[in-house]
């Protein structure tokens, strides 16, 4: 009976072990919702650096991310480019809303860059 349970316990165990490991896994989406929410609470630094952990967990070679990957990437690179105009960083924004519209090229994303380029052209100060 104790061989048994012994069995059990150690399988449950390993079971656990498992989830634990996969639960620790690097989610790049979860680092893009997580960026969402600090953006809007206006926690800028906080936003920035888990937009930017988006692009370092697709750093490597792009041609292998899936349509969704794609879409978490554009995004990222999209509010990324956001948060740094909120701090006032313009050509960081406009470097991060170019690389949104190359990932994603769409209206938003080709808007954003002609926004944040008519701002640097108007020095900022207007």
């Amino acid at each position: 009976m104790i061989n048994i349970i012994s069995h059990h316990t150690r399988l449950i165990l390993s079971v656990i072990l498992v989830l634990m490991i996969s639960a620790c896994q690097e989610d790049p989406s979860r680092h893009l919702n997580l960026g969402n929410w600090y953006l809007q609470k206006g926690l800028l630094d906080e936003a920035i650096m888990e937009y930017r952990e988006v692009s370092r967990l697709y750093s490597g070679d792009k041609s292998t991310l899936t349509r969704e990957e794609y879409d978490v990437l554009g995004k990222s690179h999209f509010k990324l480019a956001i948060a740094y105009t909120k701090k006032g960083w313009w050509e960081y924004a406009l470097n991060e809303a170019k690389l949104s519209f190359d990932i994603l090229p769409n209206k938003d994303a080709h808007d954003l860059v002609g926004l944040i380029k008519s701002k640097i052209i108007q020095g900022v100060t207007s």
